[in-house]
């Protein structure tokens, strides 16, 4: 369980910060990059949670805040076992399943696209999120092999995941704002 009392430590002044291991690294070292990148994923979807109807979307959501610290714990421990235990949090595939059937579920009644999606509707939030999500994957890449390949792939889908939340938010995807190549030459 998680306590605390106090907030600063004063023991990142000098440009470090700790890992669960207790080793130190560079605030700007590539791990603590793809943590922070989850981190501002995570708020950007807290931000889309608070807009968008409907209490399942809502619910869904707030499943993916919670896999997100996960995964940022996953990240904040360093090594080359990803074999989670009661001491080690680790994204398991569970995690990444749970996603993909979630996709299925919100793609099934979904028009197929006949064009890109523009960001926008009333799932611009989300498109904002997913555009976040999609760079915490980039900086969690970075961090391969020594990043748990079940993080990346669960950061991967949930790009996915978001992009088909947004299409179903959109009216099912009766208001998706959709690009026109070439429409203003």
């Amino acid at each position: 369980m998680v306590k605390l009392n106090r907030i600063y430590t004063r023991t990142g002044d000098a440009g470090t910060t700790g890992l669960v291991d207790g080793s130190r690294v560079r605030k700007d070292d590539t791990r603590m990059v793809a943590i922070g990148d989850v981190d501002e994923a995570n708020s950007a979807i807290g931000v889309a949670a608070e807009t968008l109807p409907g209490a399942d979307h809502v619910a869904a959501l707030r499943r993916v805040q919670n896999d997100l610290f996960d995964l940022g714990a996953d990240l904040a421990t360093p090594g080359d076992d990803f074999t989670p235990s009661e001491l080690v949090l680790r994204v398991v595939p569970a995690q990444v399943e749970r996603l993909e059937r979630e996709i299925d579920s919100l793609n099934a009644d979904l028009p197929p696209l006949t064009s890109f999606v523009l960001p926008g509707g009333a799932a611009a939030s989300l498109h904002l999120a997913r555009a976040i999500v999609r760079r915490a994957e980039r900086s969690a890449v970075a961090v391969l092999p020594h990043a748990n390949p079940q993080a990346v792939m669960y950061l991967n889908r949930l790009s996915d995941f978001l992009f088909v939340l947004c299409r179903a938010v959109n009216k099912m995807g009766n208001d998706d704002v959709l690009w026109v190549a070439g429409a203003n030459r």
